[in-house]
């Protein structure tokens, strides 16, 4: 699969999570308005995969050809740079602005980004997908580039000279003949040159970088430690309110009768009723919650799956869309019956995944606030552009009527992506008049949020008795195509996925399905080599071209030791790969196993990760190990569980997230291609945790597991069957 299916595929799965299901009632006034009625250097789009566009003050969706859409530069000398993506904590903050300061010639101290803003940065699509390095990154590249070289044009015209005797360095442009020179500022004198520039003006080569491809500190750290940055929910605004929303007891529930006479009592506060939304708007926190807690609803629910039902509902009950209709995302080279046929050994195992929660540190939260007609929020999102259009919909008003601004927001794994808050603070903020904010509970962040989608994932396949994998069959069911390609060489392959109509509301997960299908396929490789009494390293390798991820399971292997110890009982040594959105990774893990209580602890991982040239070493190495932490609970214990459209743990007192204690010792082995483009890192490290830890468990014990979460309950006495316990 190209890249630019790729995106378009991940593009779909993101614009397809389901909304909370609000239908607004207009008031009269309102239906019958609606019926009545600086230096700035953009680019030209360079390929069909540009995700960016539109300029600042445009709705448009197309890639902007001003000027003016990227990089101001003020008479000052202050650089601004303008970017619809999202800082979450995966630190592109600091990188894009290394990235324009290389291009530039300037301190990336004197680079300051404006981030989603939708009044004020060029459309983009969302902060997914690991696309801001090798898209957003590139487009600055290019913005800074060509207006390294405008400003070289207009000091040579300035001065009468030789452009090519000119040379850009420090904010300045020097005339390296007469030694005179002119500060960037001085030369713009903060004039709006509206221009359109080449795609591809020169661009500095990773070997020469000075200021990308170093560890600068995290721009605006200390803000962060301090606790002097402001997240959404520490915001503030005259006359401002604190909403709180209810809840119907179950999924798909409708509205039957409510009673707020009690409510309705209560000094400071006010009942918002519109259809089934209910919610309060008050002076404060515990009014607000004290009114709240007076609503006395009757909902009406019907019977929904629950998880004990989990996995077989999810092969039988396919998405109503794709039902009648041809199979979604088939991949097919080769015969799989007579690869199969030919093989000296077949193996068919199904692997399942767990639904899981995001838990960010900060939960959803949205600040809303109206002048006549048009509408300000504050939200933490992923994807403003995409929440402004869902706010102009919910209220049946033009998008150019409603700014979202996005603040560095407190960590997002894919869980952002809707406006649910957003349009809940909106609708209790025009009802009462003045601007309220809504910060979801954790409770309401664990039932009301998407999660993962859960899976069941059968494999089978045929091998020749020296290791040659002859036949691969997968199918996914529900989970999702990320990731579901194989990187092996096999003549004879079936790859499909089986969209399902998914009890749960399920969307966006760091990673996407690339977890679960590279746990299935990583499991079933190592089922294979032990199967063959091979080495699961050398199996692998035996059936890999690909020099990329030949190289980092060599590279994690050496660093490893893999080979030096031999698993006992009380240890096991594991390996898993794979290669996602550009990035490559291998993972070696090591456990222990305590003989008397059977716990088991990740005692060692070594993650090698390559995602051609490094801009900055330390936020991908924290990327990576971060990847390893949170990949611990996805692959230990993390699994929401659910009965008849209810979350039966929606507190951290009862979903286990990853400790301290839990926690193994990370070696990174970072390897710089800088002959290669620079790709994303926030997704791919997570893959290979999961299946590593399952297979050292099994190099161990002899226990085969099967299914995420590996232990939930501790180890178990046997191999796992096709769902877990």
């Amino acid at each position: 699969m190209n890249q630019i299916s790729e995106f378009l595929n991940e593009d779909c799965q993101h614009d397809s999570i389901h909304r909370l299901k609000y239908v607004f009632d207009l008031e009269r006034r309102d239906f019958l308005k609606l019926l009545g009625g600086g230096v700035l250097v953009g680019l030209c789009p360079s390929s069909a995969g540009q995700e960016a566009g539109g300029a600042r003050h445009q709705t448009s969706e197309d890639t902007p050809n001003s000027l003016e859409a990227w990089i101001h530069i003020g008479g000052d000398d202050a650089i601004t740079v303008y970017t619809g993506k999202v800082e979450i904590g995966q630190n592109i903050r600091t990188s894009l602005a290394q990235q324009v300061a290389e291009e530039l010639h300037v301190p990336i101290s004197a680079i300051h980004l404006v981030m989603a803003d939708t009044a004020l940065t060029p459309f983009d699509a969302g902060t997914f997908g690991s696309r801001t390095t090798p898209i957003m990154g590139h487009q600055l590249r290019n913005a800074a580039a060509a207006a390294r070289e405008l400003l070289i044009e207009m000091a040579a015209k300035r001065w009468q000279s030789d452009p090519a005797n000119l040379t850009a360095a420090d904010g300045k442009v020097l005339d390296t003949k007469t030694k005179q020179s002119i500060s960037y500022g001085a030369l713009t004198k903060g004039q709006q040159l509206a221009k359109t520039i080449p795609a591809d003006p020169p661009l500095a080569p990773a070997k020469d970088w000075k200021i990308a491809g170093t560890p600068v500190p995290k721009v605006d750290g200390r803000a962060l430690v301090t606790g002097s940055h402001r997240y959404t929910s520490d915001l503030t605004r005259p006359g401002m309110l604190y909403g709180r929303v209810l809840r119907p007891d179950a999924f798909h529930a409708t509205l039957i009768s409510l009673d707020a006479g009690a409510a309705q009592k209560i000094s400071g506060a006010k009942v918002v009723r519109d259809g089934d939304f209910v919610g309060i708007a008050a002076a404060d926190e515990y009014t607000a919650n004290r009114a709240l807690s007076t609503l006395r609803a009757q909902w009406k629910a019907t019977p929904q799956p629950s998880e004990s039902e989990l996995y077989d509902y999810l092969r039988t009950n396919p998405e109503p869309a794709v039902k009648g209709e041809g199979k979604r995302d088939r991949q097919v080279s080769g015969s799989i019956e007579r690869g199969l046929a030919s093989a000296d050994k077949t193996l068919a195992q199904t692997y399942t995944v767990a639904y899981i929660a995001h838990v960010p540190l900060e939960p959803r939260a949205a600040l809303a606030e109206w002048n006549g007609d048009n509408l300000t929020v504050w939200s933490g999102t992923q994807r403003p552009f995409a929440v402004r259009d869902e706010l102009a919909q919910a209220f049946r008003i033009s998008p150019e009527r409603v700014r979202v601004i996005v603040p560095d927001t407190g960590s997002a794994y894919g869980g952002k992506h809707m406006g649910d808050a957003a349009v809940e603070a909106a609708r209790l903020a025009k009802a009462a008049g003045k601007p309220v904010k809504l910060v979801w509970t954790r409770e309401e962040e664990f039932t009301w949020a998407y999660f993962r989608p859960a899976g069941v994932i059968d494999v089978k396949s045929g091998v020749h008795r020296d290791g040659t994998l002859l036949a691969w069959r997968f199918d996914n069911y529900n989970s999702g195509p990320a990731g579901i390609a194989t990187p092996y060489d096999v003549p004879n392959q079936q790859i499909e996925f089986h969209p399902s109509d998914s009890p749960l509301r399920q969307g966006s997960y760091r990673g996407l399905a690339a977890t679960a299908n590279h746990f299935a396929r990583e499991t079933h490789m190592d089922e294979l080599a032990h199967l063959l009494a091979m080495d699961p390293l050398g199996f692998r390798l035996k059936n890999l071209r690909d020099a990329r991820v030949r190289a980092v399971f060599e590279a994690a292997a050496k660093r490893f030791g893999w080979g030096g110890q031999k698993s006992s009982p009380t240890h096991g040594f594991g390996i898993a790969g794979g290669v996602e959105k550009g990035g490559y990774v291998a993972t070696c893990a090591e456990v222990a196993i305590d003989p008397a209580t059977r716990d088991i602890k990740i005692v060692r991982v070594v993650e090698a990760f390559e995602c051609g040239a490094i801009v900055n070493p330390n936020g991908l190495r924290n990327q990576i190990e971060g990847a390893v932490v949170q990949a611990t609970g996805g692959g230990l214990f993390e699994a929401v569980h659910f009965e008849n459209g209810r979350i039966l743990n929606p507190h951290l007192a009862e979903y286990r997230v990853p400790r301290f204690s839990d926690l193994p010792h990370i070696e990174v082995e970072m390897l710089d291609r800088k002959d290669l483009p620079s790709a994303g890192a926030g997704e791919t490290p997570l893959i290979g945790l999961a299946p590593a830890v399952g297979n050292a468990i099994f190099a161990a014990t002899g226990i085969r597991l099967r299914a995420l979460p590996l232990i939930p309950n501790g180890l178990p006495r046997n191999s796992t069957e096709s769902k877990h316990s």
